[in-house]
């Protein structure tokens, strides 16, 4: 071996070791970000079925999971910030925010969460999404009232989004989530308009019958 190179194999053994370390802690890292998505999308499921503290519980235990995904990569900053952690962040205020909307309490804020501000919007879009599932609920059982106020809330998160104009790169796509929720908002509003327009013409003719039954 050339003198120059001689040092390679030392060289060579930290590099593996280092990488193994990377390895396993993205390893136990992704294994808990699964756990989190999978926590979370079980909340939003009971927070629609009116479950509560349910939804409270389970959303408590992907926070848990969080702080083990942040564990898993101390040093290693360059998987601190990637898609895996910025997906189970995501996930989580998703969870949060629906269940603080059904239940009617006030959205929470990212520092009161623990995550970054892109995770934070883009949970906060998806949470709107999650909004057209409830706000539909509660149109079949002819609350329009809260319809309205659901609409309301939809709305606000729209008008929030879009006025967050960065890059992608700073915001985890964010403008791809904006235009979802904007045309979920559109869609919701019509169907909404319908249902308030059929009510109307309900209580015309049940006025019109009363006054050819009072003839």
């Amino acid at each position: 071996m050339a003198e120059q190179t001689s040092n390679l194999g030392l060289i060579g053994e930290r590099i593996r070791a280092g990488l193994a370390l990377k390895h396993a802690a993205r390893e136990r890292a992704i294994r808990s970000s699964r756990e989190v998505i999978y926590k979370c999308s079980t909340s939003i499921r009971a927070a629609h079925r009116g479950e509560y503290d349910l939804a409270r519980s389970l959303a408590d235990s992907a926070r848990a999971l969080l702080d083990e995904v942040s564990e898993a990569l101390d040093n290693h900053d360059d998987l601190r910030y990637t898609g895996l952690v910025h997906d189970s962040q995501k996930e989580y205020v998703e969870a949060r925010v629906t269940l603080a909307l059904i239940s009617g309490h006030p959205i929470p804020d990212p520092d009161e969460l623990g995550v970054g501000y892109a995770p934070y919007l883009n949970g906060l879009g998806e949470a709107a999404g999650e909004l057209r599932r409830h706000i539909l609920d509660t149109m079949r059982r002819g609350e329009l009232e809260r319809c309205e106020e659901i609409l309301g809330m939809m709305d606000d998160i729209y008008g929030l989004l879009v006025t967050v104009d960065f890059p992608d790169a700073l915001t985890g796509g964010l403008r791809r989530t904006t235009d979802m929720v904007r045309g979920v908002l559109e869609r919701s509003r019509g169907d909404l308009t319908i249902a308030l327009r059929q009510k109307q013409l309900e209580a015309k003719l049940e006025a019109f019958d009363g006054k050819l039954g009072d003839s």
